[in-house]
């Protein structure tokens, strides 16, 4: 009996081994998209700049992704207008990017459907939980947050009277689509 128990501890050992893994920025879609009071929106992409995981039996169980905010663009805006916005985003109005370059999400579970983890914008951190699935061999989800609590105040009803219709959603959605490779 001893013998049995021993081996079958060493396989349940050997098959749920934790290993490393980062985001195949190849396969990587990182999108966001903000709206006004109006109802209009704009929507953009975000690079990665780095990531690591840890996965065991082959899924994500933990893990970081650094997300470089420089690298933010619009994809309903052109010419002088994209830049415009562009430049304002990265303000201090909104993300600062000359002072804080990147945004952090620290994941620390991935149960039952369910990321959760801490948020890190302009150096304010908050947690976060958010649906995600595997799907294809992608993890496929949306998150929201509130750029209010991470000091993104500019146009928020929250914060600011009579701007009509140039109010500002305080809720920001971020979509993703990406696969992870291993050592």
């Amino acid at each position: 009996m001893k013998t049995f128990l021993t081996a079958f501890t060493t396989l349940l050992f050997l098959h749920s081994t934790a290993s490393a893994a980062e985001l195949d920025t190849q396969s990587a879609v990182i999108s966001w998209t903000g709206s006004k009071i109006t109802g209009d929106k704009h929507s953009g992409g975000l690079a990665p700049k780095s990531s690591s995981f840890v996965l065991a039996d082959g899924v994500i169980t933990s893990g970081e992704i650094v997300f470089e905010m420089g690298s933010m663009t619009v994809g309903d805006l052109e010419g002088e207008w994209e830049t415009k916005f562009l430049g304002h985003m990265k303000s201090p109005d909104f993300f600062d990017v000359a002072s804080f370059p990147t945004a952090t999400l620290k994941l620390k579970s991935f149960k039952k459907g369910q990321m959760k983890g801490d948020l890190t914008i302009k150096g304010v951190t908050r947690p976060i939980a958010f649906p995600a699935e595997v799907k294809d061999g992608k993890y496929v989800g949306k998150a929201s947050f509130n750029r209010t609590e991470f000091g993104i105040t500019y146009g928020s009803g929250s914060f600011f009277e009579d701007l009509g219709d140039k109010m500002i959603n305080d809720t920001v959605d971020v979509e993703f689509s990406f696969a992870v490779k291993g050592d």
